[in-house]
């Protein structure tokens, strides 16, 4: 008796026994119920986000337009410049991004001074940044010094309370070779940063916590997981159901 050679033919797609064809269907639909899981919610999210800025956008646009039409009062540019270095403490700042910011806080700062407080604010600041040119260890002892010296000047400067940690931001970030003027460019690249890293995408998936988490932090990072898991026991003990049922032996 000759072999037939399609008994030895196995294909996924063209089942050729009744188990072969109800292991494909599930394996299908256990594939589309993990494809839904991840890019079905990732689709929900992009559906029913909204951008959603940040107190400090807020504050950064009750001031900007006026500042864009010229004016250099003292409470705009500290609004201004408060925003700014609520950017400017965030982790990643593109370098452009981050050139225009200090353009703007040291121009600021430099305006908002008064007369008094301009001549210490440039004296700590040159001292400053004389040390900061000759020391690359930020924890040296004349480093520090230099930088607490030139904080209390800066925190009265800009409004901060010394638990504000952007008056310590600030002080590494004022330049007093971009005190004397803000360019258009820069005002055009500060105005494209604001939006950019204080505007967020945001719903009702991403506030709402759950067992401490974000709920899409949660719902991607743990029970996408568990979810995983679970549809690899659940076809492990299918699988076994089918050879029971049609007779296949391992």
């Amino acid at each position: 008796m000759e072999s037939n050679p399609n008994d030895y033919h196995i294909s996924f797609f063209k089942p050729t026994t009744n188990s072969a064809r109800r292991n494909r269907n599930m394996v299908v639909q256990l594939v589309l119920i993990w494809a839904v899981a991840i890019f079905g919610f990732q689709v929900l999210l992009k559906v029913i986000e909204k951008p959603t800025p940040e107190p400090a956008w807020d504050v950064y646009q009750s001031a900007w337009p006026e500042i864009q039409a010229g004016s250099v009062d003292a409470d705009l540019l500290k609004k201004a410049s408060q925003s700014a270095l609520s950017v400017l403490g965030k982790a990643a700042i593109d370098p452009l991004h981050r050139e225009a910011l200090d353009n703007l806080i040291s121009w600021s700062a430099y305006n908002i001074a008064a007369e008094e407080q301009k001549s210490i604010l440039m004296q700590k600041l040159e001292t400053f940044e004389g040390v900061a040119a000759t020391i690359d260890d930020p924890t040296a002892v004349d480093y520090v010094e230099a930088k607490n010296e030139l904080i209390p000047v800066l925190q009265e400067i800009y409004g901060f309370s010394p638990s504000d940690v952007r008056g310590k931001i600030a002080a590494v970030e004022i330049n007093s070779g971009l005190m004397q003027s803000f360019s258009e460019e820069n005002r055009l690249i500060v105005s494209e940063a604001m939006d950019l890293y204080l505007i967020h995408n945001r719903s009702v998936l991403t506030d709402i916590r759950f067992l401490g988490f974000p709920f899409h932090y949660f719902y991607t990072a743990v029970f996408l997981l568990i979810l995983f898991v679970g549809l690899c026991w659940l076809y492990c003990v299918r699988t076994d159901m089918f050879h029971k049922k049609y007779g296949v032996e391992d």
